[in-house]
């Protein structure tokens, strides 16, 4: 959550101790996971080059939490599909799309947490399940106007016909990628 207020520094010391610059004192990283939680923003540098750390630091916080027992918040297939996007060509859109799901999930907490109040039991998993679906099925269109391919791999994954034989299919590729090289020329004018 951002806010007007100027993010609060961390160091990171050769020693691998994290001191906050706001309390003048030594944190974990489960102190900095409270402050995250809080919606408290940090910057964390590295106390000898200066270098920002932030990013790198956020991700141990997060393989802390993942090895905790009963705490798993990222599914196997979800990271697997993460790290195929290294080094692909869709790794630029992935932070940016990440963000807006996340962004969005979050205004729906409060919605998701009272359906879960309201229903107890099944039926708070049945709205759980609900949102879910509905986010895959945003992250799925997402992808699908960002990659032509995938739209004809999951037809022939569900063992769906060409709409018009082999040859319609590859005319289809080809009108879908001129149109997504259209969009990002577009976008790219844009900024």
């Amino acid at each position: 959550m951002a806010s007007d207020k100027e993010p609060t520094v961390i160091k990171k010391y050769a020693n691998r101790r994290l001191y906050h610059t706001g309390t003048s004192s030594y944190v974990t990283l489960e102190d900095l996971a409270g402050l995250v939680r809080k919606g408290e923003d940090f910057v964390v540098y590295d106390a000898k080059s200066g270098e920002d750390i932030t990013r790198s630091v956020l991700a141990q916080i997060i393989f802390e939490e993942e090895s905790k027992d009963g705490q798993n918040l990222l599914p196997i297939a979800f990271l697997r599909q993460l790290i195929r996007f290294y080094g692909d060509s869709m790794q630029a859109l992935v932070p940016r799309y990440l963000e807006f799901s996340m962004e969005h999930l979050t205004q729906d907490q409060n919605k998701i947490r009272e359906q879960m109040s309201k229903a107890f039991g099944t039926g708070a998993i049945d709205a759980l399940q609900a949102q879910t679906r509905a986010n895959m099925a945003m992250f799925t269109e997402a992808f699908r106007l960002f990659n032509p391919f995938a739209a004809a791999a999951a037809a022939k994954g569900r063992g769906e016909a060409p709409a018009q034989g082999e040859n319609g299919e590859l005319s289809n590729l080809k009108r879908e990628l001129n149109e997504m090289r259209e969009r990002l020329d577009k976008l790219a004018k844009d900024k």
